[in-house]
């Protein structure tokens, strides 16, 4: 018996059934978004060394640490929702995993105050780290809008869809993360 025997809604059909073309091409498009951000930050703290060194040293590193483990926990709930067939306690996974996003938000909106980050910044670092950060805020709070909408309306392609897709956004931070 294999997983997808076990994972099958009363059709027969399994959670990736149809949807896999979209999951792959809106994951390599966050991927490539992303990638084209970092591949600028790069480029931007070979050109503006000192600059990119004072803007780093501003950084919290802790609330850093923090929004790491809040969103890995909240990819964690993810999984489980992905993986459960009992409506209730997927919804309560997807609603945790939301939460997880949530929270996120929240805290790296709380780290912009502390650091001082703003819009109307002149340096090239805070232009890019908040262009950087502030994209991937857009991506979780819409993500967890998502899955909270996603809860209340379960399908396994829609679950699948957005579980995957969370955990794009978990790869994403994670890559600029040390960066």
């Amino acid at each position: 018996m294999t997983s997808t025997d076990v994972n099958q809604d009363v059709h027969g059909r399994t959670a990736s059934d149809g949807g896999d073309l979209l999951v792959w091409i809106l994951a390599w498009s966050e991927l490539a978004a992303f990638g084209a951000l970092l591949t600028a930050y790069v480029i931007a703290s070979w050109i503006h060394p000192d600059e990119f060194a004072k803007g780093a040293a501003r950084l919290h590193q802790t609330l850093a640490l923090a929004n790491t483990i809040i969103l890995l926990t909240s990819g964690w709930f993810a999984v489980k929702a992905a993986s459960c067939w009992h409506q209730r306690s997927q919804c309560l996974m997807l609603l945790g995993a939301a939460g997880g996003g949530f929270l996120f938000v929240a805290l790296k909106l709380y780290e912009y105050r502390l650091e001082g980050v703003s819009l109307l910044a002149a340096d090239t670092f805070s232009q890019l780290y908040l262009l950087i950060t502030g994209f991937h805020i857009a991506h979780v709070l819409f993500g967890a809008l998502l899955l909270v909408l996603v809860a209340r309306f379960p399908s396994p392609q829609n679950v699948h869809l957005l579980t995957t897709l969370w955990h794009v956004i978990d790869i994403d931070w994670l890559v600029m993360l040390p960066v």
